[in-house]
């Protein structure tokens, strides 16, 4: 691709901070418009980028053809956003809990193949730095095998009447919360670190009564490779760190030759089976935005795969091996059992 890659965006709310961040970062992009209900709030984000302002979705593909439409809105619009854009032969990046629910996902999964236009999801945690690290330290095999990753996932931000108000307060709400919207990163996490599931079991739990879903979650995950993986999360304990929403938690890989510790302060250790000497691994990382730039790292991966060719992470179809996870999350939650990944 010769001219610059031209990036429509769908949303303002909190979270699209760090997405315009990002594009604005990447020398290959343009954005070229910006659509909102609120067609006040699109015309300051358009203000802030120089991008044209609108109040609808098909308003904006119709009125500025670009190549990518980056849909940062609530699950219940996606699919009617994503079909909007493939129709047009743009291609999508959506944000999660994508589309919402299994069902819509596999739909705009099948409608995208049909029209032949790319389908990303922006599942950004597994771009955070220090699982990178992480990866790199595993494949070259100086934990041997594999055993256990444990993830204790402790924002604090869940106590009291006006948890989540501040910055998202929809959810409040959400009838399925701390799995369908948080814990579905480590899932996919998870993924990118050990390999296939092959079933799951989980206790789900509602520690603040003012919400509506669970906020608690214990989540055991057994892998094709014989590993075990546990997420023992909650949203009302915190952890120890400057920034709480840094890392979101601490987390433990555990293998034949050693342990590899992940804490607050993204420091990330390795201590030899059997020794009590700690060596810290170096890598690089940079403190901006949210989870340490993890948003401009995975817009930096899909550009390169827009304009350069690159090969992609996460589309629309690879993704919906997570939501069946979910789907047995919730499954093995309500049965009592353990659940086989489908």
């Amino acid at each position: 691709m010769t001219q610059k890659l031209r990036v429509a965006v769908a949303g303002t709310g909190y979270f699209s901070q760090f997405h315009y961040d990002a594009w604005q970062r990447c020398p290959e992009v343009e954005i070229v418009g910006i659509a909102d209900v609120n067609k006040d709030a699109a015309k300051a984000k358009a203000h802030e980028s120089g991008a044209a302002p609108f109040g609808d979705v098909a308003t904006l593909l119709d009125g500025v053809k670009p190549h990518v439409l980056d849909i940062i809105t609530p699950p219940p619009t996606h699919f009617d956003l994503i079909e909007m854009a493939s129709q047009r032969g743009v291609s999508v990046i959506c944000q999660k809990p994508f589309c919402g629910t299994l069902e819509t996902a596999q739909q705009a999964v099948d409608l995208v193949a049909k029209n032949g236009t790319a389908l990303i999801v922006h599942e950004n945690f597994r771009f955070m730095p220090w699982f990178g690290a992480i990866k790199t330290v595993l494949d070259e095999g100086r934990l041997g095998r594999l055993f256990q990753i444990t993830f204790r996932l402790r924002p604090g931000d869940g106590q009291g009447p006006k948890a989540y108000l501040e910055r998202q307060p929809y959810f409040q709400t959400m009838e399925r919360f701390l799995v369908h919207e948080t814990a579905i990163h480590y899932v996919d996490v998870f993924r990118y670190l050990a390999g296939e599931v092959k079933d799951v079991s989980a206790r789900l739990d509602k520690l603040n009564p003012v919400i509506a879903g669970e906020d608690a979650c214990l989540i055991m995950m057994g892998f094709e490779n014989g590993a075990r993986g546990l997420i023992d999360g909650n949203r009302l304990c915190d952890h120890r760190a400057d920034n709480r929403r840094r890392t979101m938690g601490e987390m433990l890989v555990e293998g034949e030759k050693g342990v590899l510790e992940l804490d607050g302060e993204a420091n990330l250790t390795f201590r030899a089976h059997g020794s009590n000497t700690i060596e810290t691994i170096a890598y690089d990382w940079n403190d901006h935005g949210f989870g340490a730039d993890c948003v401009y790292r995975f817009t930096r991966h899909a550009v390169d795969h827009f304009v350069h060719g690159q090969p992609v992470q996460n589309t629309g179809a690879q993704y919906l091996t997570n939501l069946r996870l979910e789907e047995a999350i919730y499954r093995s939650h309500e049965t009592g059992r353990v659940v086989a990944a489908l």
